[in-house]
């Protein structure tokens, strides 16, 4: 199966809103093993979003859109879509019940104009939308199919989690395939290092196993296909275990799951805490660590001292290290480090201190030098980091670059 993929809004094409929904539609399908060749934009202009979906139509077996499900004038997706399918749409009296309690229930006047957030394609299937007021609607006619998702990603993630990929695995299975995909991810290791280790299983088939970068990581997308499941999670589990051997340490987690949350799950497995001290990142590193669910178990505080005064007087670094080092090195990166573990209590401290720029840098330590330590009852370690890019690349790579020596460090300890 092939898809495409159309954000429907005028204020995409003026650059107001970024469009995250089409990431997050193409990552999923491709988990599905459905490949989207086309990903398209249009304003909220009805014979244009037709055209679009027209050829759409002549390119993709499933048709996927993003937006216009509103009540205003402007909100043609389902229309459009009428039109290019050659379908009626007609009103969904569950919908438009439930239109109505939904202001009721904040004693709000209704408007009668709502009532075409209720309309669905006839003879099509109806995608609840708990999290707003315009549910989704599906349509398939002559081999294809179309899906009209709601904008807000809070409300789009939600129905094609709970919807639209069991439509899809449905419909994927009763061709008598079974299509699965899982994805290896990695950490501190550059994409073209990472290629080189697996060069021979990129080019094997069933499973196929595509680089993806994401963010500042290497991904590996693991696709396979078969006449069960239990045959194509062993097919999964085999390549992801040969993937895990040519690339050790640098591979963190599968899935979905965030170099922060397999920290967070290695601290508390061991039952460690780990606190931190900032100065170039600015309290990212701490911030990462507290969006995991559950860290205040092994979070015990972060100190962000940007000043030298505040390395002192926070942390307890050493006058003469500064003076004789300089705040950008390896020796007050480890006192920053025994530092802040020393001030917690926690079982591990981690110090960041860098020159994120564009100012700052000298020829002898210029801008991107970042040296990171981590301090364990086993020891103090600093490492040097080089990095690139603009003020916040360096300060993301320099979290990421903490968080995976964190990482190593809890994961590398004797229990």
């Amino acid at each position: 199966m092939t898809a495409e993929i159309v954000s429907i809004g005028t204020e995409l094409l003026l650059g107001q809103i970024v469009d995250t929904n089409a990431a997050y539609l193409s990552q999923t399908l491709a988990s599905l093993g459905i490949n989207v060749y086309f990903r398209s934009t249009v304003g909220d202009n009805l014979e244009r979003i037709i055209e679009t979906i027209r050829s759409a139509m002549e390119r993709a077996d499933l048709i996927i859109t993003s937006g216009g499900l509103g009540p205003t004038m402007d909100d043609l997706t389902k229309e459009a879509i009428a039109k290019a399918f050659g379908v009626p749409l007609v009103e969904h009296p569950e919908s438009a019940e439930a239109l109505r309690a939904f202001f009721r229930s904040r004693n709000q006047p209704f408007a009668e104009s709502n009532l075409k957030q209720a309309l669905v394609f006839e003879g099509g299937m109806v995608l609840p939308n708990p999290m707003g007021t315009a549910p989704g609607a599906a349509i398939e006619k002559g081999g294809k199919i179309a899906v009209c998702l709601p904008g807000p990603p809070r409300e789009l993630v939600p129905m094609v989690q709970n919807h639209l990929v069991p439509f899809l695995r449905q419909r994927l299975g009763a061709g008598g395939t079974v299509l699965r995909s899982r994805v290896v991810a990695t950490v501190g290791i550059s994409e073209s290092l990472a290629e080189q280790k697996v060069a021979d299983l990129l080019a094997e088939t069933n499973p196929t196993v595509a680089p993806v970068l994401h963010g500042y990581e290497v991904h590996f997308r693991i696709t396979a296909s078969g006449t069960d499941e239990q045959e194509v999670d062993a097919l999964l589990a085999r390549k992801e275990r040969e993937l895990r051997d040519r690339l050790g340490d640098y591979v963190y987690g599968v899935g979905d799951e965030t170099l922060e949350a397999v920290l967070v799950r290695a601290l508390i497995g061991r039952g460690w805490t780990i606190a931190v001290a900032e100065s170039c990142t600015g309290g990212l590193v701490g911030h990462r660590i507290t969006n995991v669910p559950g860290s205040s178990k092994a979070f015990l505080c972060g100190i962000t001292a940007y000043a030298n005064e505040a390395k002192v007087s926070l942390l307890g670094v050493q006058q003469e290290a500064l003076r004789q080092h300089g705040a950008v090195s390896s020796q007050v990166a480890c006192q920053m480090a025994d530092g802040v573990r020393r001030a917690s209590g926690a079982s591990v401290g981690v110090a960041i201190t860098g020159i994120a720029g564009p100012d700052g840098g000298t020829p002898e330590k210029p801008v991107g030098l970042v040296y990171i330590a981590v301090a364990t009852d086993g020891g103090t370690r600093a490492s040097e980091h080089r990095f690139v890019g603009t003020r916040e690349d360096i300060k993301q790579r320099s979290a990421q670059a903490a968080l995976d020596a964190a990482r190593r460090a809890v994961l590398g300890a004797n229990p």
